[in-house]
Order: structure tokens, then C-alpha cells, then sequence
């Protein structure tokens, strides 16, 4: 009896012994909004990358990097689920005499390497060590098709298990909805960063042409296809293919001559209409037939922040979405941007019921929150809880005015007996009208619309708007901007859902002159925020103008050229999507 309850006394001790020393610090499982462990286990502690030419079905060849986690400097031999990018700024670049691929210079990458997944970086048709050209605009059909022969290569591979997800921004989000609209069938879920929808509004703004942007694109094409070196692959050890390659990137198309020969969205570029036919856009209805997974990733600093909600309330399939507090340059969201494409990638690729399904589809931030950092979580967009708020403009001065060209923003309907008052345009300069300081915090979250009627006796006008924060030191901070050309005006409705936003078609044959001396009404939404303008603060419209009186628009108006003025319907200037703070769902 004795000998039995010592026996049963070791066994007790090791197990203890075991249960503590193995459970010593026990993982929980956790899985919500930037927060994840104990679902996907960190088990290779390196990578290695090799590179290769793939041929297309039209005989271009494209370089590409495979790049697969390694433990304890052995590369793993089981097939995983593999992510890739179709890269348009070179898949690797050499710094310090060392080859970095994209996985060295992209730490979310380096989480996915490190919890099992392979990562493939093409580069793009025409770009870095690629052949060919893409002399048809950007993501052309070519484009189309080696995206489709990419996915399922790589689905064929011996080291992947037929579970392929696409990430990347800008150029590489786009491809990612290129690609849900080809459906590759091995193709199971995309995570595009800073995505456009309507590339239109981009490089013409309202109708007016965004000539910096186009600069700003030829330029930086211009570098990384002809100035910047380009890594050879690996059997290329003589750099000579590199060299043949870089000599077809010559032909790729000039994009600010691309863009600057189509003015409407209905102009051709050598009888290819790429405003119908290559805006991504264009693709919507082929992605809500296939209805892969988009997890979207986008900051409120972005020119680009509508047209990720473009996308999102346009889409039928699983989807989510996060606004954060970055720009175009996403950098400083890399630490939970890793943490959100691992569980995206492990929900959809390595189906693991990690519930993020089961979350709300919009997370996101409010600028300047009294809170601090506090992430809200929504349903739909736009937030249902929203109620219109408008202010009107009043010709009489601000407190802060010091000239006639300044005036009050109100929330007060304006008197009938001023609904007809006019206010001409500085020379130089802008208008403003400007609230009185707050008396409490305000939340505005969504689209501002302006409604604006202005006269003049010029040819056509463009006009720009800034919504502006000025804080109890005078310091203006700029929120959202927008702009319209008066000949643009014409409203028509969209084939797609644009939230009840104004929308102009564009069309060359939408023009609509300006009557000499006669109200015209322009109606358009600038780019949404998630803003808290705080007590104290003062809310600023700005607004400036561009004439024209021939064909080419002038840097300056002759005053008073331009004047706006208010309307027999006493509509406002501004018009704002505001959210009572108890209406917040936070966590």
C-alpha cells in the first residue's frame, strides 16, 4: 500500500514537473483587430530567395523572385501557401554591394515568411528585369493575362500547396483587383493597399487635369525603367539579358502624354479608350462574379481614401476594410499591417478559424481624436448614425478677417434678403469663410459635399476647395480638398454605387458653356475624412479659382471675373456627414 502511494506520488511530481515546465508561459489564443497569437505558430526564423525567368503564353519573359522561410538554415521542404505581388518597382535592388529582395525590405512580409507562407515577387511587364512593354497604358491586357499564369504557376509548384493570396499598394493593389476579375481559380484572397477605382478622377480631378500627378508619374517611371539599376536573375550571371530587357522598357507608353491626350472619359488614345476600358473600375462587375476576398488598406492621408470606399461598397464578396492615420506612404502602419495580413491569410489560405470574419468590415481612426488612438469599428459605409450638418457663407467678416475676401461660415440659414449677395474673387488668392470657435468637439465622418453658384464672364472656370482646421494659435491644418470645372458640372447618374454623391460622367459631350453673367451651380464632394474638429477650433472652406478665356486655363483671375453668390433655395455651401459622439462603436 505503501509502494502504491509513492509510485502515485512520482507520477503526480512529474507530471507537475512536465505540465509546469511546458506550459511555463502558455500562449492564449487571441484573434481580433491588431492583436493575434496562438492560432499561427512563428516556426522558420530566416528566408532564402532565389529568381528565375517565367515565359508567358506570348513569349515575354518576366523576373520573378520565390522567396521560402528557412529553420535552422535549411529552406523547408513542405508545401505552403504562397502571396505574391505583380511589382512594378523592381522585385529586388542592390544596396551596399548586397541583393535585397522585397522580403528584406518589407517587415509584414517577414511576418508571413515566418509563419509559413512563400512570398513571390514578379516583376511587372516592362519593368525592372521583365521584358516587354506596356505601351497601352498601365495593367493592360497583357497584364491581365500574365497575372492569371502567375498564379496558377506558382499554385503548380512543388513547394506550394495550392493556396495562393496576392498583397502589395498602388500599382500592385490595383493588379490584386485585375486578378479577382481573371479569377485564377487557385486564387483564393487579395490584401491590395492604396488602390484606385476610378483612375479618371485621379489625373482629372473634376474635369481638371492633375498635371503635377502626371509629372510626378512620368518621372518616376522614368527612373526605375531606364536610370535605376535593375537585379539580373540568377542564371543570368552575365547581366545580358538584363540589358535586353531594359532596351524593351524604351517602348513603354509616356504616361503624361498617355493621360494628357485624353481629357474626357471618352477620349482615345490611338482609338483605345482606356477610360472605359482599362480603368480599374472597369473590372467591378467581373470581381463581384468571382467574388474573391479583398482586404483593403488605406490611410485618410491618402489621395486615394475614396476610392478604397468606392471599392468597398461596391463589392459583393467577403470584404474589410481599414483607415488609418497614414498617407500614400504606408510605412508606419508596416507593424500592424503584419499582424492583420497574417490572420487575413491564414483565415483564407491555411483555413484557420481565426474569426475574422466574424468582426465588423471597416475599422478605422478619427484625425486629431481627444482619445488619442482609438479605433472605431463599422459595418457599412457610410456610417448609418450620420446626420447632415450645413453651413452657409456670410459675406460679413470672422472675428479673424482682415479683408473683404474673408467671411463667416454659419450654421445658420441665411436671411432671404442676402440669399442673392455676391462676393468676387481676389485677383490673387482665395476666399475664406470661417466658423466661429467651437463650443464642442465636432465628428465629422464620411464625404463633405459643396454646393457652390457662381457667375462670371469668362469662358470656364476651375474651382478648388479646402477644407481646412484652425487651431487657437492660427495654425491652419488642411483636411480634405476637391475641385470641379465649371463645363463639367453636368450631374448623371453612375453605373456603380456612389454613395449619393454628385457625379459627373465627364463625356466630351457633358460639356455645358457658362451662361455670361448667370448662377451656375457646381455640386461636388470632396475626399472623405474621419476628422474631430475639437472645442476652440475653427472650421475654414477656402476657395480658389483658375480662368480661362481661350483654350488654356491662367494662373490668375482678373477680378472680379469670378463671383459667387447664393441661390433662391437657400442651399449651403458646405455640407457634412456628422456623427454624435454617443453613436461611436469603439473597442
Amino acid at each position: 500500500m505503501v509502494k502504491k502511494h509513492l509510485r502515485y506520488s512520482v507520477f503526480l511530481f512529474i507530471f507537475s514537473f512536465l505540465f509546469i515546465t511546458c506550459n511555463k508561459n502558455p500562449e492564449v489564443a487571441l484573434s481580433s483587430f491588431g492583436k493575434y497569437q496562438g492560432f499561427s505558430e512563428e516556426k522558420y526564423d530566416s528566408w532564402q530567395c532565389t529568381s528565375q525567368y517565367l515565359t508567358m503564353h506570348d513569349g515575354v519573359k518576366l523576373a520573378m523572385d520565390i522567396i521560402r522561410p528557412v529553420r535552422n538554415e535549411q529552406v523547408v521542404s513542405d508545401p505552403l501557401p504562397a502571396v505574391w505581388a505583380y511589382y512594378r518597382y523592381h522585385r529586388a535592388v542592390e544596396k551596399d554591394g548586397k541583393i535585397l529582395s522585397l522580403v528584406d525590405r518589407m517587415t509584414p512580409l517577414q511576418t508571413l515568411i515566418k509563419h509559413g507562407y512563400v512570398i513571390v515577387v514578379a516583376d511587372a511587364r516592362g519593368t525592372g528585369a521583365s521584358f516587354g512593354s506596356e505601351n497601352m497604358g498601365p495593367l493592360s491586357h497583357w497584364s491581365a493575362q500574365h497575372i492569371y499564369q502567375i498564379t496558377e504557376w506558382i499554385a503548380s509548384q512543388e513547394w506550394c500547396d495550392g493556396n495562393v493570396g496576392m498583397f502589395g499598394h498602388s500599382y500592385s493593389g490595383n493588379a490584386q483587383f485585375l486578378a479577382a476579375a481573371q479569377a485564377p481559380p487557385h486564387l483564393k484572397a487579395v490584401f491590395p493597399s492604396g488602390p484606385t477605382f476610378d483612375l479618371y478622377e485621379i489625373i482629372y480631378a473634376g474635369g481638371i487635369f492633375s498635371e503635377n500627378i502626371a509629372k510626378s508619374i512620368r518621372n518616376s517611371l522614368q527612373y526605375w525603367d531606364i536610370e535605376a539599376d535593375a537585379v539580373p536573375v540568377d542564371s543570368d550571371s552575365d547581366g545580358q539579358l538584363l540589358k535586353k530587357a531594359r532596351l524593351e522598357h524604351r517602348k513603354n507608353v509616356d504616361p503624361f502624354e498617355f493621360f494628357k491626350a485624353m481629357p474626357f472619359r471618352d477620349s482615345q488614345y490611338k482609338e483605345y479608350s482606356f477610360w472605359l476600358q482599362g480603368n480599374p473600375m472597369v473590372h467591378l462587375s467581373a470581381c463581384n462574379v468571382s467574388r474573391i476576398p479583398v482586404y483593403q488598406w488605406v490611410g485618410w492621408q491618402d489621395f486615394l481614401i475614396r476610392d478604397a470606399f468606392q471599392w468597398f461598397v461596391n463589392l459583393l464578396g467577403p470584404k474589410k476594410l481599414t483607415a488609418g492615420w497614414w498617407s500614400h506612404d504606408i510605412k508606419s502602419s508596416y507593424t500592424l499591417l503584419g499582424i492583420e495580413q497574417l490572420r487575413w491569410f491564414d483565415y483564407w489560405l491555411k483555413d484557420i478559424k481565426n474569426g475574422i470574419m466574424d468582426e465588423p468590415s471597416i475599422h478605422y481612426i478619427c484625425i486629431d481624436d481627444p482619445d488619442s488612438l482609438v479605433w472605431y469599428q463599422a459595418e457599412i459605409w457610410p456610417l448609418p448614425d450620420t446626420e447632415s450638418k450645413d453651413y452657409y457663407f456670410i459675406r460679413q467678416t470672422s472675428g479673424d478677417a482682415q479683408s473683404r475676401y474673408q467671411g463667416l461660415l454659419s450654421s445658420t440659414k441665411v436671411l432671404k434678403e442676402n440669399q442673392q449677395e455676391s462676393i468676387p474673387f481676389p485677383a490673387s488668392g482665395e476666399l475664406t469663410f470661417t466658423t466661429p470657435p467651437l463650443e464642442r468637439n465636432l465628428f465629422v465622418i464620411g464625404h463633405p459635399i459643396v454646393m457652390l453658384n457662381l457667375t462670371t464672364m469668362v469662358k470656364d472656370v476651375d474651382l478648388y476647395v479646402s477644407l481646412q482646421d484652425v487651431n487657437e494659435s492660427d495654425s491652419v491644418h488642411q483636411v480634405s480638398d476637391g475641385g470641379l470645372r465649371a463645363s463639367h458640372r453636368k450631374e448623371s447618374e453612375p453605373s456603380f454605387n456612389n454613395m449619393d454623391l454628385p457625379f459627373h460622367r465627364h463625356y466630351k459631350e457633358d460639356l455645358l458653356p457658362i451662361p455670361p453673367d448667370q448662377p451656375v451651380k457646381l455640386a461636388f464632394d470632396l475626399l472623405p475624412t474621419a476628422k474631430v474638429f475639437t472645442r476652440g477650433h475653427r472650421i475654414r472652406v477656402a476657395i480658389s479659382c483658375i480662368t480661362a478665356n481661350g483654350n488654356d486655363m491662367s494662373k490668375e483671375i482678373q477680378a472680379p471675373a469670378v463671383k459667387i453668390v447664393g441661390n433662391q433655395q437657400n442651399e449651403p455651401l458646405i455640407r457634412f456627414p456628422v456623427v454624435k459622439e454617443s453613436k461611436f462603436a469603439a473597442f
